[in-house]
């Protein structure tokens, strides 16, 4: 138990000192993602006082604790006792659905054109195909407001690039491999930059600072 614990719905493992990480699954999926946000929402509802931190991701949640108020293993037996609540559906508020314009295309797409190569479609169906569907948000990271939603169509999966940019310009729209994400300001960046939109996903004054939560719902809408 000192080590960690499997259950019939999470994989509970120490991470670091004071961090306890719980998995839900082995792949993105939004059955399994659905299960990250209800222990997500479970564990935030419960406010306990040895809980400092909550990260939800992909597929598994960490949580940072109190070293002077609980132990890994007391914990462990807790998350334990409380699986069939906090994964039980409803724990979640409903999604928020958001429209966001793009301007797919033109200079705002550095890659647009080596998408199209590597896809064999045109810019056209690329585009048609990007702003096809609504994306669940999955997690936010790897800079603070920047989304990481998925599934991407696989008829427009590309790889990230070899070298990334030292720089893009805030708003713009990325995809690689089975994801899309906004750059919410300007940075560098890896993926592959197919258009750009005016809407900010970066609030530093306000809380959340983040547009964009986990579970939310993201349609991209195409615009002149």
């Amino acid at each position: 138990m000192t080590i960690g614990a499997t259950t019939a719905q999470m994989n509970i493992s120490r991470f670091g000192e004071d961090g306890i990480r719980i998995i839900f699954g082995e792949k993105i999926d939004p059955e399994i993602h659905e299960k990250v946000r209800n222990f997500y929402f479970y564990m935030k509802f419960l406010e306990l006082p040895e809980i400092i931190d909550l990260t939800p991701s992909f597929r598994s949640c960490l949580i940072h604790f109190n070293t002077e108020r609980t132990s890994f293993l007391r914990l462990s037996e807790l998350l334990q006792e409380k699986e069939d609540e906090a994964l039980r559906p409803g724990n979640t508020p409903e999604p928020v659905r958001h429209e966001i314009p793009v301007h797919y295309g033109g200079p705002d797409a550095l890659d647009m054109k080596v998408v199209c190569r590597q896809t064999g479609l045109t810019e056209q169906e690329v585009i048609a195909i990007h702003s096809a569907v609504s994306y669940t948000v999955f997690a936010v990271g790897f800079i603070p407001g920047f989304p990481y939603m998925g599934t991407l169509d696989s008829r427009i999966h590309v790889p990230r690039l070899e070298t990334p940019r030292s720089r893009i310009a805030a708003g713009s729209v990325g995809i690689a491999q089975g994801q899309t994400g906004v750059y919410p300001f300007a940075s560098p960046a890896g993926w592959r930059i197919i258009g750009r939109t005016d809407v900010c996903f970066f609030h530093p004054e306000k809380e959340p600072y983040s547009l964009l939560q986990i579970g939310d719902r993201v349609k991209f809408v195409q615009t002149p």
